[in-house]
């Protein structure tokens, strides 16, 4: 009986799966150099990759992040850097046939007069609305899988006169997937979106030799929010280092601090 139910809950789960077919298809971060006054026209791309017709609805939120992983999607305004009150979207809900693929168009209304230089954003959530139809005929728990898309809308205005302002706020070296990683977490204090890589260069403590040099991925930063940027260093040997930390975002604009790193076998 019991082997039965985790079948049962298994064939609903994996058909929850198959079913979860709305895929965004133009990209999940959508940036705007802005003017005062003016408006700009973008777009949502959907497609039903599923065998069935789906609804889909899309609203607006404000978004921020944290180095600890932690993301936090609130109220249009929470954000004091909110531009969610700038963006219309043609319509908030649409239906889609198997397989069909459009487009929904949103607006952008920069105001007269934006508060300061720099970086607003909110985010487009594209959620599959599930039909839910109860039935007293079948036994059984009923699993579904919704998957949502946060498309992040970035509207950059005056950037002559705004920066991004990358802080080290913390260095921690941790087992990740049998990988000895740095784990860095950065944050912007800036007022201005980058996208900024870290680096880490390591040398020998009692001689001042280099070591090496070891490179994370790039990673969108909005202002006033942080993430962890890791760093495989799973090949330098256990001691303890002099090192120094470097972040540089797309324009070369380059934030340093030394630090002492100790690696440890375990």
């Amino acid at each position: 009986m019991i082997k039965r139910m985790l079948l049962l809950m298994f064939l609903m789960l994996q058909f929850s799966f198959l079913q979860a077919g709305i895929v965004v298809l133009n990209g999940l971060t959508h940036s705007y150099k802005v003017e005062n006054g003016k408006v700009y026209k973008g777009k949502v791309a959907i497609e039903n990759t599923g065998s069935k017709p789906q609804s889909v609805k899309l609203f607006l939120q404000d978004f921020t992040y944290d180095a600890d992983g932690s993301i936090h999607y609130t109220a249009i305004r929470t954000n004091a850097r909110t531009n969610g009150e700038w963006i219309k979207l043609n319509t908030n809900l649409v239906t889609l046939k198997a397989k069909e693929k459009t487009e929904v168009f949103y607006e952008i209304t920069v105001p007269s007069q934006p508060a300061d230089p720099g970086s607003y954003w909110s985010v487009i959530i594209v959620e599959p609305v599930e039909d839910i139809k109860p039935s007293n005929d079948q036994a059984g728990v009923n699993i579904t899988s919704v998957i949502r898309y946060a498309i992040q809308v970035i509207t950059d205005y005056d950037t002559e006169k705004a920066k991004p302002d990358l802080k080290f706020e913390s260095v921690k070296i941790e087992k990740e997937e049998g990988k000895q990683t740095a784990k860095i977490a950065v944050a912007n204090n800036g007022n201005l979106y980058c996208k900024p890589t870290v680096s880490l260069e390591i040398y020998n403590r009692k001689t001042g030799e280099r070591l090496g040099s070891y490179t994370s991925i790039a990673m969108g930063l909005l202002p006033q929010t942080s993430k962890s940027f890791h760093i495989d260093i799973s090949k330098v040997p256990a001691d303890l280092y002099k090192a120094v930390l470097i972040a540089t975002d797309e324009d070369d604009n380059a934030f340093a601090l030394n630090v002492e790193l100790e690696v440890k076998n375990d």
